[in-house]
């Protein structure tokens, strides 16, 4: 029977509304998600002006409602954390291990069909009569979703805390694996975070987590500063917004690692001017790693690259879900990894265009909202 799912759907010219969407019964490898929370960050915001009417949300966690007839991972009742990067598990990348750039499922990657081309049942979910997408075929700002099997992962915690498992899905990944699985980070290294927002804060403490030696922060924010030291900065760098490139603040970086610069620089804050910027914070032969996405074209002096410095681009942080997600939650459990504290503030579903605007704002490290 077709199930009523109240669903923030953006209409793709910069608006949205919070309308009933209708889904019908999942198909025989789909789950139907009764959603918990959904995190909120700037693509969140970007999606209101892709063109089209989708559902919004791309971070989430909630518990299974409803299994497709050949669903044999799931039941009802199971918890899981939403993935919006779904390995297929049989195509080049995904054999090769690199299940999060997947050649058949990846809605971002270039030649990948993605669901929403073929592959995906968007027949499932309908607003005014019409067939309407997910955005990263999830759309998890929604009371209810319809999404692959393969998209989700179990959690298994009698005391789980929906809002912090799903940020885990995006921010806390991307900058995670960026440090982990892309950069393999060594103990006892010297690490430079660019930028202090949800995704640096991740950094940070996936640097503290892996035994750097010493991180330090740099942002124009003396409050996003601070709270980098709660995560783990044993430095901080207030930068100036006339300093083009952050050279000026990669000479600090250097002099305070004794004229040579740090093992490894991570870019967070998707400025495409400072694309280049980790190149400056780095030795030679460190590794410089473009974290935040930026998918612009950019200038570059050649000369950043002497000698031997590495520059990496990775995509959400290599994330392998079935492997990454559970440690991720093992480390959250264990105190490590500081998710509860990232979370500024929670927002009901009706509450979304006061929580853009305070993420435009930069009020909150990390929002989420919350279903009842």
């Amino acid at each position: 029977m077709p199930l009523e799912s109240k669903s923030a759907v953006a209409h793709g010219d910069g608006n949205f509304t919070i309308e009933k969407v209708m889904l019908s019964d999942p198909q025989s490898d789909e789950v139907i998600v009764q959603m918990k929370a959904a995190g909120l960050c700037h693509t969140d915001y970007d999606s209101l002006t892709w063109g089209k009417p989708i559902v919004m949300g791309h971070e989430g966690a909630g518990i299974v409602y409803q299994v497709g007839k050949e669903v044999s991972d799931f039941k009802i009742g199971d918890q899981v954390i939403l993935n919006w990067a779904t390995p297929c598990m049989t195509c080049f990348q995904c054999q090769e291990g690199n299940q999060h750039i997947c050649e058949n499922n990846s809605p971002v990657v270039a030649g990948g069909n993605g669901y929403t081309q073929g592959h995906a049942h968007i027949e499932g979910s309908k607003w005014k009569g019409q067939n309407i997408e997910r955005s990263f075929n999830l759309g998890t700002m929604s009371e209810f979703t319809i999404v692959k099997e393969s998209a989700l992962v179990k959690v298994n915690d009698d005391d789980l805390n929906f809002s912090a498992a799903a940020i885990i899905s995006c921010g806390v990944m991307t900058g995670y694996g960026s440090v982990v699985n892309s950069a393999q980070l060594k103990a006892g290294s010297s690490a430079v975070v660019l930028g202090c927002g949800g995704v640096g804060l991740n950094v940070i403490q996936a640097c503290r987590i892996s035994g750097a030696a010493m991180i330090i922060a740099i942002d124009i924010n003396p409050e996003k500063l601070q709270l980098a030291m709660n995560f783990g900065a044993t430095h901080t760098i207030l930068a100036e917004k006339e300093d083009k490139g952050l050279i000026a603040a990669s000479h600090k970086v250097v002099d305070m690692l004794g004229g040579r610069g740090a093992d490894y620089a991570f870019e967070c804050t998707a400025i495409p001017q400072l694309g280049a910027a980790p190149l400056a914070m780095i030795r030679n032969a460190g590794t410089a790693v473009q974290v935040s996405g930026i998918e612009e074209e950019i200038t570059m002096d050649m000369r950043l690259f002497e000698w031997d410095k590495i520059y990496i681009n990775p995509l959400y942080g290599k994330c392998r879900p079935q492997i990454d997600f559970p440690k991720l939650m093992r480390l959250y459990k264990n105190g490590s990894l500081k998710l509860d504290e990232m979370i500024t503030r929670s927002y009901r579903l009706e509450e979304l265009a006061m929580a853009f605007d305070d993420l435009l704002l930069g009020k909150n490290a990390k929002s989420v909202i919350t279903f009842e």
